[in-house]
Order: structure tokens, then C-alpha cells, then sequence
């Protein structure tokens, strides 16, 4: 598949290898994030790439000196008894700068706990020859390591990159399709690029799911659960969670009564969850996050929404190899599903850019009780709100992915409800339609996919 993106994190990696001293490089994220991808775009024939797996230390440095030994002719034929003894035999042979990468670093630290001082030790000396750059899957871990305070290499690392997903627009790029299409590949695959490149070796979203999803055979059927692996202890509770919240489940409150425990013993795996990317937990725009407590959990992930919407409640039939059940789940429900997706997609395109030369802050969506024209309680709910950064104008969006829509009904309704917001009366509303396809009638308050794509920019 094309490289697409990272060019952002392309340069400041190549700028922090480049410099006169020897640099600390960290690169952390998700699994399948394209970590290591990036990193062997920079490095070059003299530098060294180092796989690390889970073995025992002292072949894990037999290893090492083996690689290090393309660039340091001989160098695999000593022993090295610790990773001070092997780092400082690097320094003393080379003879030029380079760059030494240690992949899925947590595996070594693992092995090893002394290795981060080590590190900090050759970094602090502030004579090393070599540069070092390390990578890692284990979010929680590679954050301990380099950002918490009382961990030896903190502060010591001259770059630290946490790779995101790739937006949207490069999905078209790297698969050749439409916006149209994007959305909905977008929807199942997000934005990893081990994901697109699945995707891209078979002819059509339907065989890619069938192959590589739907299948017990298939490379993403235990995908969740290699994920965690990283980076939770409970995985029983982390699934068991993440299943009910991609079923519908979404208040704190009946995700506890699912899981027949306390709210207060999910307070902190529903967080870590959270900060690791795979919920979001979502508020109603312009309350309080803090203080609030309607919230709504949510999978922020596509492809695990996907896979907790489609493949969790099937995996019977998977096991079974039944088709058609499955089948018809998609054909019921894959449309609505991508109708979620495709409000994120929404919210995440106005975010932080202008629409009609208006610059909007941060979008999210409002629901609430609202007191009406005929002065009954009615429960609103907009699936985009964000107001503009000179504070006069207040975006209000619906986003509808069906065939075609009537777009002056849809706008006569969307300005009624926008009305009844309590914030409403101190801007000037602009409403928005985000729809899948023209309406009946030439409008300008629309947006189709390559309008949000091209905004996604």
C-alpha cells in the first residue's frame, strides 16, 4: 500500500536524528498504528533496526549484537553479560553517528528493569556516538517510562511522538475510492493502516470482512483482545465492558448493573479505557466534563465499534461458519451503524476549521430536556453544535446517511430544535445538513462526504 500521511511526524523525526548530539527519540502508540513503518522510512543501510520479542535478556542482546554486527563488522563475536556492557561496546566501535532502534522496547524492559537506567546513564554522560530511538505498543508502559516523574528516563528523551489514527482523507489516497465509499471504509477500518492494507489486498469491503473479520481464521477476529494484551491485566472485564458499551450500553450506571458491580469499581478501567483510546466518554456540548454527570460512554475506535456492533454477538455463527445470519445482521444494521460513524466523521471535520469562512471550535453533540413553544418538557437532541472562536455564531448540524432527503424539512427542523437550545439566543445559527446524498432540492446548507472529507484535511 502507498505511504500515506505521517509526514509531519516524518520530518521531526529525520530533523531530531540529523542534529550535532546524539539524540533519545521516543515512538509510542497502538499496535498496527505504523510505528514501525515510519520509523524504517528514516533510517537508513548504516543505521540498526532491532526487533525486540518476548525471550530471556541475554538472547535478546545475542540478538542485538548479531544486527549491530552488520554495521560493526564482528561485533556479534563477544558476549555481552548486561545492556551496559553491550551499549558501551556500541559507543566505543562507532566511528560515525548513527542510529540504533530498539523496537517493542517494553519487551526488553520486561526481561530487564535495569535498562532504562542504563539508558539514562549513557544519555546523561552525554557522550554517546550513536542515536537511539525506541518504540513500543504498550501505551501504558513507554508513558510510565518517559513521562512519569519518577521513572529514570524522564525528561531525557529529546522527541516523544504518539502516532494517532490517519484521517479520513487519506483513506481515499491510499485505496483509490470516493468519499462516498470512505466513509464507509473508514467507518470499519478507522484510520490504521495495517487495517487498510488488509483491506486493500481484497477486491471489496465485503470480501475484507469476510476474510479477514468473519472468520476464524481471519488476522482481525482476535484483534481486541491482542490489543488489551498490551495494555490491561483484567482482559475478562475489559472485553466484557467494551461488549455491553458497543451493544447500546452507554451510561455508567447500566454498564455496572450489566457487569453486577458497583459503579465505583468501574471508575477507573471505564478511565483507562478512555486514555488508552478505546472510549470516549462522550458530554453534552458546553457542560462541564469535570463536574457533569450526563455522560455517555462510547467506543471511540471504528474498527472496535465495528467489531463489538457485528462480530462479538455472531461469534457463534462464525465458529459455525453461518453466513447468513451474519449476513443479515449487516443488512439490517450496517447502514445505521455507519450513520454513528459518520457523525464523528462530522464533528471531527468542523472541529478547529471553517465552514463557510466561519473558524468553529471544538463540535460535539447536545441532547437534553428542553422547555418547548407550547411550554412542555421535550427531549432535543443535535448531532453536531459548535459554536465559532469570536463567539457570534453557533453551528447546529443533522448528519443522515439514507438514499435522499427532503433538506427543507430537515433544515425547518433542525432550526426549531437549535431554537430551543438554552444557549441558543447569543449567536447567530447556522444551520448545517451533513448528508449522504443531494437532497430533493438545490440548497446551500449542505454537506456531502467530499465536502467533510475535504474539510478533514
Amino acid at each position: 500500500m502507498k505511504f500515506v500521511d505521517r509526514s509531519d511526524e516524518t520530518l521531526r523525526l529525520k530533523t531530531a536524528l540529523s542534529r550535532d548530539r546524539s539524540a533519545l527519540v521516543v515512538v509510542y502508540g497502538r499496535r498496527r498504528i505504523g510505528k514501525s513503518c515510519l520509523i524504517k522510512r528514516v533510517l537508513t543501510d548504516e543505521d540498526v533496526y532491532f526487533l525486540a520479542d518476548r525471550s530471556e535478556e541475554q538472547h535478546q542482546r545475542s540478538l542485538l549484537a548479531k544486527v549491530v554486527a552488520t554495521v560493526l563488522p564482528d561485533f556479534d563475536k563477544l558476549t555481552y553479560p548486561d545492556w551496559e556492557s553491550l551499549l558501551r561496546a556500541v559507543n566505543y566501535r562507532a566511528d560515525k553517528r548513527f542510529t540504533l532502534c530498539l523496537d517493542e522496547f517494553p519487551y526488553l524492559v520486561d526481561q530487564a528493569s535495569e535498562l532504562p537506567s542504563v539508558i539514562q546513564k549513557l544519555v546523561d554522560e552525554k557522550s554517546l556516538k550513536y542515536n537511539i530511538v525506541v518504540c513500543g505498543s504498550s501505551q501504558n508502559m513507554m508513558y510510565g517510562l518517559f513521562m512519569d516523574a519518577a521513572s529514570p528516563l524522564y525528561g531525557r528523551a529529546d522527541v516523544i511522538m504518539k502516532l494517532s489514527p490517519i484521517r479520513i482523507p487519506y483513506m481515499m489516497e491510499a485505496l483509490k475510492i470516493d468519499a462516498g465509499a470512505a466513509v464507509e471504509e473508514y467507518a470499519v477500518w478507522g484510520g490504521v493502516p495495517r487495517y487498510w492494507e488488509l483491506r486493500e489486498y481484497c477486491p471489496s469491503l465485503t470480501d475484507a470482512l469476510w476474510q479477514n473479520v468473519f472468520s476464524v481464521n481471519g488476522t482481525l477476529y482476535e484483534e481486541p483482545i491482542k490489543l488489551f494484551q498490551d495494555d490491561v491485566k483484567d482482559i475478562v472485564k475489559t472485553s466484557t465492558i467494551m461488549s455491553y458499551v458497543g451493544y447500546g450500553v452507554n451510561r455508567l450506571s447500566e454498564i455496572a448493573a450489566r457487569c453486577n458491580e458497583p459503579t465505583t469499581n468501574l471508575s477507573r478501567p471505564l478511565k483507562k479505557l478512555v486514555d488508552l483510546g478505546f472510549l470516549h466518554r462522550e458530554t453534552p456540548f458546553g457542560a462541564d466534563e469535570k463536574s457533569t454527570k450526563k455522560s455517555l460512554y462510547k467506543i471511540e475506535d471504528p474498527f472496535m465499534a465495528f467489531y463489538y456492533r457485528f462480530v462479538v454477538p455472531n461469534r457463534s455463527f462464525i465458529e459455525l461458519d453461518r453466513h447468513l445470519p451474519i449476513e443479515q445482521a449487516l443488512n439490517f444494521h450496517f447502514q445505521e451503524y455507519v450513520s454513528m460513524q459518520w457523525e464523528n466523521i462530522c464533528r471531527n471535520a468542523v472541529t478547529g476549521n471553517q465552514v463557510n469562512g466561519v473558524l468553529y471550535g471544538k463540535a460535539g453533540r447536545w441532547w437534553g430536556s428542553v422547555l418547548n413553544e407550547n411550554k412542555n418538557i421535550e427531549q432535543v437532541e443535535l448531532d453536531v453544535v459548535a459554536e465559532s472562536v469570536d463567539k457570534k455564531h453557533l453551528l447546529v448540524g443533522e448528519c443522515k446517511w439514507t438514499v435522499q432527503e427532503n433538506g427543507r424539512q430537515l433544515t425547518a427542523a433542525l432550526l426549531r430544535k437549535a431554537q430551543l437550545l438554552p444557549f441558543a439566543s447569543k449567536h447567530t445559527i447556522v444551520p448545517v445538513l451533513f448528508l449522504k446524498n443531494k437532497p430533493n432540492e438545490d440548497m446551500g446548507n449542505v454537506m456531502l462526504p467530499a465536502d467533510v472529507v475535504r474539510l478533514a484535511e
